[in-house]
């Protein structure tokens, strides 16, 4: 597949390694020349130095026979223009832009025809959406959803006094009063997907997969507090805390905002009516305390500094609050996430790429694609969701009489608003929708890459 990446900022340059992985041929536009070697170095790509709107520009970087556009520059309108271009002097061609800003969300969408748009992504948004999921469920470090929401892969972290701390995972279901799978350890910075006698150690990050009605039985049984979170310190006053904010506000939870900036605290007063603003430094713990940081439920630090937010969200947990949600720009070595009481971590750049990478994978592979995709364990597991259909091969043929690729793991299966994590007398029909994990040895692009 032939793809034209204008703008090599950090989402550019992931997609770049992401894409190139996947073995698609790329091209890199960027305006910056330093950028688009450092990209055409590092990754197997053709880089173009120019303006991403241009046509001249785009008819060098081959949009004639170009299969995907992917404009993610940080202008908007730049985005827009581009793909508008490109689609015009390519009819065939699909494209996504990023667009943060909220005021283009309605006419974006009501326009994408003429803007030529497949698909346009919100990494602010997004994040801002995985964090107020996060918070419905106070005890989890983070939440995929599958299946329209019937099933998902949790994570969690055993810790001294964990209950399943020296626990063979055979006797997980006993002490978690519910049948759950643990799909992917994290021990040591290093991704395991394990078997029945895999003991947990303190430590270990774990991925437990469930059907959703069973998550609030799992935590109970762990003696995890799941007290329903009602005040939320938001530390910086960007996108993300724009959308979090009128999230938060629709469920009835109350949000504060600190901001050090008083002209951004002042549009934040005027977009955000309902939700209160102060004007502080966040860094600062006199500021934190006199906003009331020991009444809060839960801190978000979403500042634009990746080290600031560490450091408030390492002050939070030891004063106390009861949790705490990391924004990073950046991702972070697994080391560090292991050894720093970051909370949940949020990376709102890895989000908005998995749902590129799902798109280009649907692109080529219509039949049997996978309708979302998922980078779990720090990007070594991935988490995919398959809808089957009657050429989907093995179908009503037991699981214990089917060869499936060592690497894989088929985690549930989800018929109807039932949900199963099945065994070897398991079988999936049409019209089921499957997910299935994988340790990330080889691109699992459609569903019968799951066997041998």
């Amino acid at each position: 597949m032939n793809i034209i990446i204008a703008g090599g900022g950090r989402i550019g340059s992931t997609l770049a390694r992401q894409l190139s992985a996947e073995g698609c041929d790329l091209t890199m536009i960027d305006s910056d020349d330093h950028v688009v070697r450092a990209c055409a170095e590092h990754y197997d790509m053709i880089g173009i130095q120019g303006n991403c709107a241009s046509m001249e520009v785009l008819r060098h970087a081959g949009v004639d026979h170009a299969d995907l556009l992917i404009a993610v520059t940080n202008a908007d309108e730049l985005n827009l223009l581009c793909c508008t271009t490109a689609h015009a002097m390519n009819p065939a061609l699909h494209t996504i832009a990023r667009i943060r800003d909220p005021e283009y969300t309605e006419q974006t969408y009501a326009m994408r025809d003429v803007f030529g748009l497949s698909m346009a992504i919100n990494p602010e948004k997004q994040a801002a959406g995985e964090i107020d999921r996060l918070l419905k469920y106070p005890g989890f470090l983070r939440r995929d959803m599958f299946a329209k929401g019937r099933t998902e892969i949790v994570e969690l972290r055993i810790d001294e006094h964990s209950k399943l701390r020296d626990l063979p995972l055979s006797d997980i279901s006993g002490i978690a009063k519910t049948r759950v799978l643990v799909c992917a350890v994290l021990r040591g910075g290093n991704a395991l997907v394990p078997r029945g006698n895999f003991i947990l150690k303190e430590g270990d990050r774990i991925f437990v997969t469930a059907p959703s009605e069973n998550l609030t039985t799992l935590l109970k049984s762990l003696g995890i507090i799941t007290r329903r979170i009602r005040k939320v310190m938001l530390c910086g006053g960007g996108m993300v805390s724009h959308y979090l904010a009128g999230m938060l506000a629709k469920r009835g939870v109350q949000a504060k905002i600190i901001e050090s900036d008083l002209e951004r605290c002042k549009d934040l007063t005027h977009l955000l009516p309902r939700t209160p603003i102060a004007h502080g430094d966040c860094g600062d713990p006199e500021v934190l305390e006199g906003e009331g940081l020991k009444d809060c439920d839960a801190l978000v630090s979403l500042t634009g500094s990746d080290q600031l937010n560490m450091i408030l969200s390492l002050y939070a947990s030891d004063q106390g609050v009861g949790q705490v949600i990391t924004k990073v720009a950046d991702s972070i070595s697994p080391g560090i996430l292991d050894a720093l009481a970051l909370g949940s971590v949020v990376c709102p750049k890895e989000l908005c790429c998995n749902n590129i990478v799902r798109y280009v994978r649907a692109m080529q592979n219509q039949v049997g694609a996978a309708v979302s995709v998922h980078a779990i364990a720090d990007g070594q597991v991935e988490a995919l969701e398959f809808l089957l259909d009657e050429n989907t091969p093995n179908c009503a043929v037991p699981l214990k009489h089917l060869k499936v690729r060592p690497n894989v793991l088929i985690a549930t299966i989800t018929r109807g608003s039932r949900t199963e994590i099945p065994n070897g007398d398991s079988m999936f029909l049409p019209g089921d929708v499957l997910v299935v994990v994988t340790s990330g040895r080889g691109v699992l692009k459609q569903v019968r890459d799951i066997f041998l």
